[in-house]
C-alpha cells in the first residue's frame, strides 16, 4: 500500500481549474516534494489529501483510507503545518502541544512523554516552558512541526514550511525535518516554491504548474534530464542575439528575459568561445558570461517554458487566470 495515492484527482473553482487531473503514488518513508510558483496549485492539492477541500472529481487515499468516504479516518492518520502560523502566542510552547494533544485523543498518561519526544526532536525542550509570543519565526516552525506530529501520524504534510523564514533558519529547518523522516518514520509530502529545498530534502520531486505535473523523479534524473550545462549571458541587445543564436546547432534549449539569455548545451566551456567569437562578428556586445551545471529552476524552466516567480500568493495567482479565462 502506498501512503498517498492520487487518480485523476480535480479541483475547479467557478471554471478555473486549480488542480487538473494530478495521478500519482508517494512511497512509504518518503520525502516527496510538490515544486512550483505561488499560484501553481500546490496548496489545493494538499488540502484536497487533507479533507480541507472536496475534489471536483477523481479520487484519492491516504494510508488507505478515501478522502470523501473516509475523512475522519484520513485526519486521525495525518499531521498538517500549514503556511499561516496557527498557534497560540499567549501559551508556552509546551501548552501548546499539550492542547493539541488533547484534541487529538492523546491518552493522559503518554502526553507528557510524547510531548517531550517532540520537543527534543525540534530542539526546543528547554525553550518549551516560554510564551510563544517570545519565539522567533524558526522557533514557531519547529513548534508547528512538533504539533504535528504529536499525535504519531503516519502522513505529514508541510506547505511552504519554511516560506518567509532567512536563509540560515531555513537551512536548520531542513534538518530537523530530515531528522524526524529518519527518527518517525513517517512520509512527508512537502509543497515549496523554493528550489534548493526541493533539492536538499526530497527524494522525489513533481514540478506543478498551472494544476498540472510537468515531470517527476528524484531531483538528481529530473537535472540530468537536460543533458547539459546552463550557459548564462548578459548581452545589450539580447533579442538580435537571440534570434541568431538560437539557430546554432549545439543550442538544445535557450530562454531570454530582458537582455539575459540561457542555454542549455553540451561542453558548455568548449562552447562558450564560439558564443562569444559568434557574438563579435555579429557586433553585439556581451557584459557577461558564466557556465554552471543545471539546477531545478532549469529543469522548472525547461519543462514549462517559463521561472519560479514569488510576488503574488496563490489567492492572488487564481484571480488573475480567472480573469485570463473570462
Amino acid at each position: 500500500m502506498f501512503p498517498i495515492e492520487t487518480f485523476n484527482l480535480t479541483k475547479k473553482f467557478n471554471g478555473l481549474v486549480a488542480v487538473n487531473k494530478v495521478s500519482l503514488k508517494i512511497k512509504e518513508g518518503e520525502i516527496f516534494g510538490l515544486l512550483g510558483p505561488n499560484g501553481a496549485g500546490k496548496t489545493t492539492f494538499i488540502s484536497m489529501l487533507c479533507t480541507l477541500l472536496k475534489p471536483t472529481s477523481g479520487r484519492a487515499k491516504v494510508n488507505g483510507f478515501d478522502i470523501i468516504k473516509e475523512q475522519n479516518e484520513v485526519r486521525k492518520s495525518i499531521g498538517i503545518v500549514f503556511q499561516d502560523p496557527s498557534l497560540d502566542n499567549r501559551l508556552t510552547g509546551r501548552e501548546n502541544l499539550e492542547m493539541h494533544a488533547g484534541l487529538y485523543g492523546v491518552p493522559k498518561e503518554e502526553r507528557k512523554k510524547r510531548i517531550d519526544e517532540v520537543l527534543r526532536l525540534v530542539g526546543l525542550y528547554e525553550r518549551a516552558n516560554e510564551l510563544v509570543r517570545n519565539y522567533s519565526g524558526g522557533m514557531k516552525r519547529r513548534l508547528e512541526i512538533a504539533r504535528g506530529l504529536i499525535h504519531y501520524p503516519k502522513v505529514l504534510f508541510l506547505d511552504e514550511p519554511t516560506l518567509g523564514l532567512d536563509p540560515q533558519t531555513r537551512e536548520h529547518i531542513w534538518e530537523y525535518i530530515k531528522k524526524l523522516a529518519e527518527k518517525e518514520n513517517i512520509t512527508i509530502l512537502l509543497t515549496t516554491h523554493y528550489m534548493e529545498e526541493a533539492d536538499a530534502l526530497c527524494n522525489r520531486v513533481a514540478i506543478m504548474d498551472y494544476g498540472e505535473i510537468k515531470v517527476l523523479d528524484t531531483p538528481e534524473n529530473l537535472k540530468n534530464s537536460l543533458e547539459g550545462d546552463i550557459l548564462m549571458l548578459e548581452i545589450k541587445n539580447g533579442k538580435n542575439f537571440f534570434e541568431k543564436v538560437k539557430k546554432l546547432h549545439s543550442v538544445k534549449k535557450i530562454h531570454i528575459a530582458e537582455n539575459k539569455i540561457s542555454m542549455t548545451v553540451r561542453n558548455a566551456e568548449k562552447f562558450a568561445p564560439k558564443v562569444l567569437e559568434f557574438a563579435r562578428k555579429n557586433k553585439i556586445f556581451v557584459n557577461s558570461i558564466s557556465v554552471r551545471k543545471p539546477s531545478l529552476g532549469d529543469v522548472f524552466l525547461h519543462y514549462t517554458g517559463r521561472e519560479i516567480r514569488e510576488e503574488m500568493g496563490e489567492g492572488k495567482e487564481m484571480m488573475k487566470r480567472r480573469a485570463r479565462i473570462l
